[in-house]
């Protein structure tokens, strides 16, 4: 199969040196999906180098919209008839000088409505955009007026409450591809301000929202005309008293959009995009998300296969498409916290066959604290023992190593309303790996050191049970022990253990959260085990704990349902694999230490988690 992807490659480069314009020889004709869209944009954009007037578009039609059978006439977009009928609205050819706006004229006319655009076009600038104006009947293009673009047959006029730009029927014209292709070139050109979607009826695309499938139809039913590749042919050459540089890509390739949006397949001019394949990858399996933080995901699975070349996979969340890219991993960014996400993927070749979806798999990202925090730290054990036998433990479930350099422990005396003392304040190399835990104590404990090698102490690192303790990121609070304005014993001789089902801190002193154990009580210090929270879909009971985990791992799943548990090292291989009801306990004592990823399945739907090996 690498032989032959790597012949596969070497024909498509020889083709592109015989069939494309060397005016995109520096863009990447290889990549897919948006990726390509914007490589395009790129080039569009940087060749548009001569920004024509309003007045100035008037020359350019008379130089690119020539009618190909009448050189002393230009073609009229909407138009189908030779003038004999005595309607001069459907005229499909004009003197090139009759121009102006009166009844019987042609007008350079913007080919969706300067309102349309996102803000209004106006008449400079995307409003004086040649690529988008062109030479049309004075009333028929009053007729079109700022009506969207609707699906139709016959002549060009209103269809429902959009506007058809005609089609061939009964020897009409069509102008279908034409108004297409110019759409899809704004687009391209300017983004936002001109949305396809803005202009157009009609179904949205599953690759961009922005993109409606009507017009891709029309990309494909109208192959690209004389009259086109003329306009184009012209603009590249700033040699030409109004020409801007820069062409339109579409118009050029057809197949391009195809290649971006999929759809209906265009015709492929290059002759460098189509083949006789129809064979569609296999479809991705194995699929886990893993690794959460409070903005992002990774997601991986197992590389399809094809008869020629996987290119590239959609990345489909919440059963709509979001991502596309060509390897079998991805990372997601920009999420929101606390917030349960499913993604499911497809495979694509190079002829656009596309595979089957792969399993669901969801995670929910990590919570940010529940007021002003942005730090998921949180304390887990508090050592309120006799004399200097003082110590926290903070735990970092957060999925990346986390430095602390911007952290402190405050207290507040005998629970005033304010905090009194900064109690701690970390090295400037402290971090914590995700899954441990740092410790800080008083340098004069006389508890743990036996068990514990890692205490970090400080002199002043002291407080009572009815001193409120803090965890502040910059000088925010984001966890606490014992509440604020309130003298009252509340961990007196005390060691507090964090519940393994809290997964986030709290400014709230909640003492559900905690597990209260004898005065100098240190058999625990060191080492915070959490719960595997999976709060959805089946999910709803499910509880897999401790993590990290030594030897073994016990699920409960609170439902009679069968379910495979399985567990990938990191490079994506199994080396567990159970079947389990009810509960059960997963035998971890021959797996290395280090980052695991446990994959629980019930029927179709599987989650996944990140489970740390000691």
């Amino acid at each position: 199969m690498k032989h032959f992807y790597l012949f596969i490659s070497i024909s498509f480069l020889q083709l592109t040196a015989f069939a494309q314009q060397a005016y995109y020889s520096d863009v990447n004709l290889t990549l897919t999906g948006l990726n390509l869209k914007d490589e395009l944009a790129v080039k569009t954009i940087n060749m548009h180098t001569n920004f024509l007037s309003y007045a100035n578009v008037w020359e350019a039609c008379k130089a690119t919209d020539l009618d190909p059978n009448n050189s002393s006439n230009v073609l009229l977009v909407y138009g189908w008839e030779n003038g004999s009928d005595g309607d001069v609205t459907n005229d499909l050819s004009r003197n090139k000088d009759s121009n102006g706006g009166n009844n019987g004229d042609w007008n350079r006319e913007h080919v969706f409505a300067k309102s349309l655009g996102i803000p209004a076009l106006g008449t400079a600038g995307p409003g004086s955009d040649a690529h988008h104006l062109r030479s049309s009947d004075v009333q028929r293009n009053g007729q079109r007026g700022n009506l969207l673009f609707a699906d139709g047959t016959g002549n060009s006029g209103t269809s429902g409450s959009g506007w058809y730009p005609g089609d061939a029927t009964n020897g009409g014209t069509d102008w279908r591809g034409d108004v297409a292709r110019m759409v899809l070139y704004m687009y391209l050109r300017y983004g936002n301000q001109c949305l396809p979607s803005n202009v157009t009826i009609g179904t949205t695309n599953s690759v961009d929202s922005n993109m409606i499938n009507l017009l891709l139809d029309w990309n494909a039913a109208d192959p690209v005309s004389l009259l086109e590749k003329n306009r184009n042919t012209y603009h590249e050459n700033t040699s030409n008293p109004f020409a801007q540089g820069n062409r339109n890509p579409f118009i050029d390739e057809p197949y391009l959009a195809t290649i971006i949006w999929g759809g209906t397949p265009a015709e492929d001019t290059w002759g460098i995009y189509t083949t006789n394949d129809t064979e569609a990858p296999t479809t991705p399996t194995n699929l886990v998300v893993s690794n959460p933080t409070t903005s992002t995901l990774d997601l991986s699975w197992t590389a399809s296969t094809d008869n020629t070349a996987v290119t590239s996979y959609d990345i489909y969340l919440d059963a709509v498409y979001a991502f596309n890219t060509t390897i079998n991993s991805f990372s997601v960014s920009g999420l929101s916290p606390n917030t349960l996400y499913c993604f499911t993927v497809k495979a694509k070749d190079a002829a656009n066959n596309e595979s089957g979806f792969s399993n669901e798999s969801c995670e929910t990202t990590t919570n940010n604290g529940s007021t002003g925090g942005t730090s998921d730290l949180f304390f887990s054990e508090y050592i309120e023992g006799s004399s200097n036998n003082k110590a926290l433990e903070i735990a970092n479930f957060t999925g990346a190593t986390v430095n602390l350099s911007a952290y402190t422990i405050k207290k507040s005396v005998n629970g005033a309303n304010s905090w009194d003392t900064t109690i701690y304040s970390f090295p400037s190399n402290a971090q914590i790996t995700n899954g441990d835990v740092y410790i800080a104590a008083n340098t004069s404990i006389a508890i743990c050191q036996t068990s514990v090698d890692d205490l970090t102490g400080s002199s002043v690192f002291q407080f009572n049970g009815n001193d409120p303790l803090g965890l502040f990121k910059n000088d925010v609070l984001i966890d606490i022990i014992g509440a604020l304005g309130s003298d009252t014993n509340f961990a007196l001789n005390t060691t507090l253990i964090r519940n393994e089902t809290v997964s986030a801190p709290n400014t709230t002193y909640t003492v559900s959260e905690w597990t209260s154990f004898a005065s100098n009580t240190c058999d625990n210090l060191g080492l915070h085990t959490q719960t595997l929270s999976m709060p959805q879909h089946e999910f709803s009971n499910l509880r897999a704990y401790p993590n990290p985990v030594k030897n073994t791992l016990h699920i409960d799943l609170n439902t009679s349902k069968t379910t495979s548990i399985e567990i990938y090292n990191i490079l994506g291989k199994k080396v567990i694999s159970e079947l389990i009801q009810d509960s059960g306990n997963i035998n971890t004592q021959n797996l290395s230490p280090g980052i695991y990823i446990l994959k629980i399945t019930q029927g179709n739907t599987s989650i996944s988690k990140k489970l740390l090996k000691q």
